[in-house]
């Protein structure tokens, strides 16, 4: 079995401080002699409006331990909380964080997964709201790209460093979501650090279509833009052009490597929620997209310590303005 040490308040007193001296979150860790899943836990759990304090940080820590003493009851009134928050697409993880920061109520996501699976038995439908229906994710095999090579492309390789340790806001990731049949496509940008997404329909994934989509999308955020990463799919060959327009240079992940992409991978399956597979986008219209991607944005995340994209975005841009 393995046990688990809380933090002390002598060692939160040296996150502070390290922190305040710009070390890394790995560094950090290293100094302190605990993983870095640790700090990254400390700061996303116990970090307030003005960032992590250790005071604070030591309030918050020493009440999640008295209130995990307590069982949080689901009464009709949280029961229709986290239902609300479910049909809006929203995971147990990012119900529960939500639960905690705004209404100080501690319940655990595995709570939540068990409230969904008991309405499941009961025939209710609560778990066609989570991400995969509760079921195992697969991976793809790997295999040789049948693709076509695309011309000047720049390797990821490449890439400034800086976009690895997401240590700006302004590094894109894109991609595209395609609909029954080939009929009609989504193109879907996230920004890698404030996990920010723009989303456009288009009529097909054409390099034209798709350029189109990519320029308007991004024009409004050229103050957060420095590089985009794609995969080698051929709606990206006119990449010079996109680079040209919006002054960023796009790169180009490795074939069959989603992994370099993964955050735009795993927005493109939180679209899947609202649109299966068997969809024709075709039919979705644009306000209907833009509805749903205002919902990603305001959706708090785990990994963002239960903040927002888009009040990280604003904030960011607010900041650059300033």
């Amino acid at each position: 079995m393995r046990h688990y040490k809380q933090l002390t308040y002598e060692q939160r007193c040296q996150i502070e401080a390290f922190k305040k001296s710009g070390f890394t979150q790995a560094k950090i860790a290293v100094a302190l002699g605990v993983s870095q899943s640790t700090i990254s836990r400390e700061l996303a759990r116990n970090s307030g409006q003005r960032g992590y304090r250790h005071k604070q940080a030591q309030r918050f820590a020493l009440w999640r331990r008295e209130e995990a003493r307590k069982v949080t009851k689901l009464t009709p009134e949280l029961i229709g909380l986290v239902e609300d928050k479910l049909a809006e697409k929203w995971s147990p993880e990012q119900i529960s964080g939500w639960l905690l920061k705004e209404h100080l109520i501690l319940l655990s996501h595995e709570r939540i997964y068990q409230h969904v699976w008991t309405d499941k038995a009961r025939g209710g439908e609560l778990f066609m709201n989570l991400r995969r229906h509760g079921r195992k994710y697969h991976k793809r095999s790997n295999g040789k790209t049948n693709r076509g090579q695309i011309r000047n492309r720049i390797s990821i390789d490449e890439r400034p460093v800086e976009v690895d340790a997401k240590s700006r806001v302004g590094d894109w990731e894109i991609d595209t979501v395609i609909g029954r049949g080939h009929s009609g496509a989504l193109v879907t940008i996230v920004e890698r650090v404030t996990q920010f997404t723009l989303s456009a329909q288009v009529e097909n994934k054409s390099a034209e279509a798709v350029t189109e989509a990519t320029i308007a999308l991004l024009k409004p955020y050229t103050a957060a833009l420095h590089t985009i990463t794609a995969d080698n799919g051929k709606e990206f060959a006119y990449h010079e052009k996109i680079s040209k327009e919006l002054g960023a240079q796009v790169y180009f992940a490795h074939p069959y490597h989603s992994w370099e992409r993964g955050l735009n991978e795993n927005t493109n399956g939180l679209l899947r929620q609202y649109w299966p597979k068997s969809t024709d986008f075709k039919q979705i219209t644009q306000g209907e997209v833009d509805a749903v991607v205002c919902d990603l944005n305001n959706r708090p995340r785990k990994t963002l310590g239960f903040e927002t994209p888009e009040d990280l975005m604003d904030n960011y841009l607010a900041a650059q303005a300033a």
